[in-house]
C-alpha cells in the first residue's frame, strides 16, 4: 500500500527496526533463520482473521522458499533477517500492520511517528511549501452521517498499522465493519500480487517494468495516482487478463455484497468508499472505480466519491469522463460551503490537469489559477498555471506563476525546467541556461531540461554542446525520436554529415514520419552536389551560395506571376492555417456554430452591445470545429490562435472575445469555395448585436474595423492603421454585401492577399518532376519560378525570400510563375512555334 509522503518519511527510519523485532520473535531456536515451522508460525500469526489449511500453508511457505531462495542460509536454518526484510520490501507483507498485530512494543525513532492521526494533524500545521502536499487528499471532508466510532475504537485501529489515510479522523474508516472488509481486501490484493509476481506478470514493486519516471517532467498528475509522469500506458500494472485476478474479482464481488448488506445507508457509503480506497492505492483503477460509483449512488451529493471516481477515469485515460466527474465534484463542493473549501483547490487542479488532458489548455488556467487564488501557498498549483501559460504562449505571465512555485518550493525541479523554456521564448537565453542546469542538478535524469538546453544550444549555433544534450536524452530515453532528428540536425551543423545521416536513419526508423525520409534525400542530394562541384562561385563544399536582392529587383513576367511580397504574406498565412488546422475546418460549420450558440449580449467600457465570451469558452467552440485533432495537436492550434488571433481582438487583456468578430478573423482560412469564405465572414458580422435589424446590412465603421483587424492578424506588417486615418472610423453609413465585397477585395488594404492563400492551398501537392530549387536543393512543390534569362528555378518560399544564386548578379531578375509542368511544358512548345516561325520568317 502506497503511504502518502508524510507518513512515508515518519515511517522510513524504523521500518528495518521492525523487521528485526518480528524476526527475532519468531526465530524461537535463535540460529539466526526462520524455517518451515518458524515462517508457518509468523504466517499464522500475522493473519489472526484467516483460517488457513495445512495445503494452503505448505503451498506458501513453498513459494517463499523458492522465490527467495537466495536468502536461504547454506546452513538449513532457513530465510535470513536480509531475506525477511526484502519479503516486505516487495510488497509480500505490510510490516507496520504486522508489528502491531503482534502486539510487539512500539519503536522509539526520531523518525516514527505510531500514531498515524497525530502525523495527519502535523501535516496541517505543515510550513507554506508543504501545503500543496497536504492538499493531495480531501482532508476536511466530513464523514456524513452517524456511526463514528468512539475514542477508543478509533485511537486503537489508527495504530494497527493500515493505510495511512485509513487512520485519518477526517477522511478515514468510519465504522468498524470498513475496518474487517479493507483488511479482508488488503490480504486479497497480496495474494493477486504474490500469484502474478511469481508469474513475471507484474514487477516486484507492483510496477510496470521500468518506467524510468524520473527522468520525466511531471505531465500534471496528482502524486496520489503515481509517481511523476502518469500515464494511461503505466497505470494499470496488473495483468487483467489472467486467471488470477479473475479470481480476484469474484472475491472482491463478495466483499461488496457485504458492504451493501450494511445496517444502514451511510455504513455502505463509508464500506465502498474504504474498498474504492484501497484499490486505488494499489492501481486497480477499474476496479475502484465501480466502488466509488457505487458510493455515489448512495449519497449523490458527497464530494468525495466523484472526486475520487474522477482519479480512477483519470488514471485509466478516461480523461473526458474524468473532467464530467470533477465538475460534479466542483459542483457538490462548492454547495458544501466552508464545509468543502479545503478540497476545492484540489478538485480545481485535477480538473485542469483532465482538460489539459484533452487539449483544452485555456480552460486549464482557468482552473490552476482558480486553485493558486483558494490556496496562495498552493506551488503545484502555481507551477501548473506556469506550465499551462507557456502553452499557450503568454511567456511573461508564465514565468511570473513558475517563479511563484519556486520561491514557495525551491527544490522544484520541473518548475526550473518550464521557467527556463519561458525565458527562452523571451530571449532571455543566460537566465534559461541557469533554470536548465538548475533542473538538472536537482535531477540529474531530467529529460525535458536536458532537451530544451539542447534546443537552446541549437538556436545559439553551439551544435556540439546541443548533440552533446540530445546524446544524454537518448541514453536515458533512447526512443526519444525528437532527441534523435534534433542531434542529426546538431550534427549536420558541425559538418559530420555522416554521422547526421545515421541519426536521421535511426529517427526515420523510430517513427516513420516521411518528413524525416524526406531530409535523409536531401541530406544524400547534398552529398552528391558535393562530389561534382557546380561551376562558378561555391562556397568551398560545392554548393552554391546565394544572395539576399531587393524586391524592386524582382520583375515579372505576365500578371499571373505571384508579386514576392504577396506571397511572403501568403506562405505565412498559410503556414498558420497549417499550424491551426483551421484549413481543414469546413466554413459552413462556423455558421452551423452561429444558429445554434446561444451568446448573451454584454456590454464592453464604451456602452457597445456585443457577444463576447471567455477565452476558454471559445476554446470550447473551437473543440467543436477541430474535434478531428488529437489534443497535443490541438493544444500548438490553441497556442497559435491564441498568440495570433486572441492577443489581437483581446489587446485590453480583459480575457473575453467578441466572437462574431472572431468568426469573421477565422472565416477566410477556413476550407469551402472562396466565395463561401466571403460570404460567411459578411453573415458573421450581421450575427453581431450592432447589426442586428440592419435588413442584411452592416454599418461601414464596423467593416473598416474589421479590415484593420483581419490585417493586424494576419498582415501586421501591413497594418491598416494609416488606412483608418484616411477613411475614417466613425462612418455612420451602412453597407451592402456587395459594397463590403469590394473593401475586402481590395488588394492595397483589404485582403485581396486571399486569391494568392487559395492559390498555395491548390498547390500543396503539385512536383515538378526533378526540378529542384536552385538555392535549397529541395525537389520543387507548389509554384516553381524560373528566371527567363538564366533559366535558374527557385521554389515558393526562396522567391518569396529573394534568393538567387550568387553566380548569377544582375540588375533585374525577371521570373515566370509555372504552377504545374503542363504549364511549362507548353510554354517551351509556344516559345519552340515562335523561334521556327521566326526562322521561316529570316528565310
Amino acid at each position: 500500500m502506497a503511504l502518502s509522503a508524510s507518513a512515508a518519511s515518519t515511517g522510513r527510519g524504523s521500518r528495518a527496526e521492525k523487521v528485526r523485532r518480528i524476526f527475532e520473535r519468531f526465530d524461537t531456536n535463535g540460529d539466526g533463520g526462520l524455517d518451515r515451522n518458524e515462517m508457518a508460525a509468523l504466517v499464522v500469526a500475522v493473519n489472526p482473521r484467516v483460517k488457513f489449511s495445512e495445503d494452503q500453508i505448505s503451498a506458501i511457505l513453498d513459494e517463499v522458499f523458492r522465490t527467495y531462495a537466495e536468502f536461504i542460509l547454506p546452513d538449513g536454518s532457513g530465510l535470513s533477517l536480509s531475506g525477511l526484510l526484502r519479503t516486505y520490501n516487495d510488497g509480500a507483507g505490510d510490516v507496520d500492520r504486522d508489528f502491531v498485530a503482534l502486539s510487539l512494543p512500539t519503536v522509539h525513532s526520531d523518525a516514527s511517528s505510531p500514531d498515524i492521526a497525530a502525523g495527519d494533524a502535523a501535516a496541517h500545521s505543515s510550513p507554506p511549501s508543504a501545503s500543496a502536499a497536504s492538499l493531495l487528499d480531501d482532508h476536511a471532508m466530513p464523514l456524513g452521517g452517524g456511526g463514528v466510532p468512539t475514542p477508543a475504537t478509533a485511537s486503537s485501529r489508527a495504530t494497527a498499522a493500515a493505510p495511512a489515510w485509513a487512520g485519518s479522523p477526517n477522511h478515514g474508516i468510519a465504522f468498524d465493519s470498513s475496518w474487517g472488509l479493507l483488511d479482508d481486501l488488503e490480504i486479497l490484493v497480496k495474494r493477486l500480487r504474490s500469484k502474478q509476481v511469481r508469474k513475471g506478470s507484474i514487477d516486484g514493486s507492483g510496477g510496470a517494468g521500468n518506467s524510468n519516471f524520473d527522468s520525466f517532467s511531471e505531465a500534471g498528475w496528482s502524486r496520489e495516482i503515481s509517481g511523476a509522469a502518469d500515464s494511461a500506458s503505466t497505470s494499470a500494472p496488473w495483468d487483467e487478463t489472467s486467471r488470477d485476478y479473475l479470481t480476484f474479482v469474484k472475491e472482491l464481488a463478495v466483499l461488496r455484497t457485504r458492504a451493501d448488506a450494511s445496517r444502514s445507508r451511510e455504513e455502505a457509503f463509508d464500506n465502498h468508499m474504504i474498498i474504492g480506497r484501497a484499490l486505488s492505492e494499489h492501481r486497480l483503477f477499474r476496479d475502484a472505480l465501480a466502488s466509488f460509483r457505487r458510493a455515489c449512488e448512495l449519497q449523490p451529493t458527497d464530494v468525495r466519491p466523484h472526486f475520487r471516481a474522477g482519479n480512477c477515469l483519470y488514471g485509466l485515460g478516461r480523461y473526458a469522463e474524468a473532467k464530467e466527474e470533477y465538475l460534479l465534484a466542483l459542483e457538490a463542493a462548492e454547495a458544501g460551503g466552508s464545509q468543502s473549501a479545503d478540497i476545492l483547490p484540489q478538485i480545481h487542479v485535477n480538473l485542469g490537469i483532465a482538460m489539459e488532458a484533452e487539449g483544452m489548455v485555456l480552460g486549464a488556467c482557468e482552473h490552476y489559477r482558480e486553485a493558486a487564488i483558494l490556496c496562495p501557498s498552493h506551488a503545484r498549483a502555481l507551477k501548473l498555471l506556469g506550465s499551462a501559460l507557456f502553452g499557450v504562449g503568454e511567456y511573461r505571465a508564465a514565468e511570473k506563476a513558475l517563479e511563484e512555485a519556486i520561491f514557495l518550493k525551491e527544490d522544484y525541479a520541473d518548475a526550473h525546467c518550464d521557467l527556463g523554456s519561458a525565458l527562452h521564448a523571451v530571449g532571455e537565453d543566460d537566465r534559461a541556461i541557469q533554470e536548465f542546469q538548475t533542473a538538472i542538478d536537482l535531477k540529474p535524469g531530467h529529460v525535458d531540461a536536458l532537451y530544451n538546453l539542447g534546443g537552446l544550444n541549437m538556436d545559439a549555433g553551439r551544435f556540439v554542446r546541443a548533440a552533446e544534450m540530445y546524446t544524454r536524452v537518448l541514453s536515458i530515453r533512447p526512443n526519444h525520436w525528437r532527441a534523435q532528428l534534433n542531434k542529426a540536425v546538431a550534427l549536420l551543423g558541425q559538418g559530420e554529415s555522416e554521422e547526421a545521416k545515421k541519426a536521421l536513419k535511426e529517427a526515420f526508423k523510430m517513427t516513420q514520419r516521411v518528413e524525416v525520409y524526406d531530409a535523409i534525400s536531401h541530406l544524400k542530394t547534398l552529398q552528391k552536389k558535393k562530389l561534382k562541384p557546380s561551376k562558378g562561385k561555391n562556397d568551398g563544399q560545392g554548393e552554391q551560395t546565394y544572395v539576399i536582392v531587393e524586391a524592386s529587383k524582382f520583375k515579372r513576367v505576365g500578371r499571373k506571376t505571384t508579386l514576392r511580397q504577396d506571397l511572403a504574406n501568403a506562405l505565412d498565412i498559410r503556414a498558420f492555417e497549417r499550424m491551426t488546422k483551421l484549413g481543414h475546418c469546413d466554413v459552413e460549420l462556423l455558421r452551423k456554430e452561429m444558429n445554434e450558440t446561444d451568446v448573451p449580449v454584454s456590454y464592453s467600457g464604451t456602452g457597445i452591445p456585443e457577444k463576447s465570451i471567455r477565452k476558454a469558452a471559445l476554446e470550447v467552440i473551437l473543440r467543436r470545429l477541430l474535434s478531428f485533432l488529437k489534443p497535443d495537436t490541438f493544444q500548438g492550434a490553441i497556442k497559435a490562435i491564441n498568440e495570433r488571433i486572441l492577443s489581437v481582438l483581446d489587446a485590453p487583456g480583459s480575457g473575453r472575445v467578441d466572437l462574431g468578430m472572431f468568426f469573421a478573423i477565422i472565416a477566410p482560412i477556413c476550407s469551402g469555395p472562396v466565395d463561401r469564405r466571403k460570404r460567411i465572414v459578411f453573415d458573421a458580422l450581421l450575427w453581431r448585436p450592432a447589426s442586428e435589424g440592419s435588413n442584411g446590412q452592416i454599418r461601414r465603421s464596423d467593416a473598416l474595423t474589421y479590415v484593420k483587424l483581419l490585417r493586424a492578424v494576419y498582415i501586421p506588417t501591413h497594418g491598416a492603421s494609416d488606412m483608418l486615418e484616411m477613411h475614417g472610423e466613425s462612418d455612420p453609413t451602412m453597407v451592402s454585401y456587395t459594397e463590403f465585397l469590394e473593401m475586402f477585395n481590395d488588394p492595397d488594404w483589404g485582403f485581396g492577399i486571399l486569391s494568392t492563400l487559395v492559390k498555395l492551398e491548390e498547390s500543396d501537392h503539385i512536383r515538378h518532376g526533378s526540378h529542384t530549387c536552385s538555392i535549397c536543393r529541395y525537389p520543387i512543390i507548389g509554384s516553381r519560378f524560373k528566371e527567363t534569362k538564366h533559366s535558374f528555378s527557385l521554389c515558393n518560399r526562396c522567391y518569396s525570400e529573394g534568393k538567387v544564386p550568387s553566380a548569377f548578379k544582375l540588375e533585374e531578375y525577371r521570373f515566370k510563375e509555372y504552377g504545374n509542368e503542363s504549364e511549362a511544358l507548353i510554354d517551351k512548345c509556344m516559345c519552340f512555334n515562335l523561334h521556327s516561325k521566326k526562322l521561316e520568317t529570316d528565310a
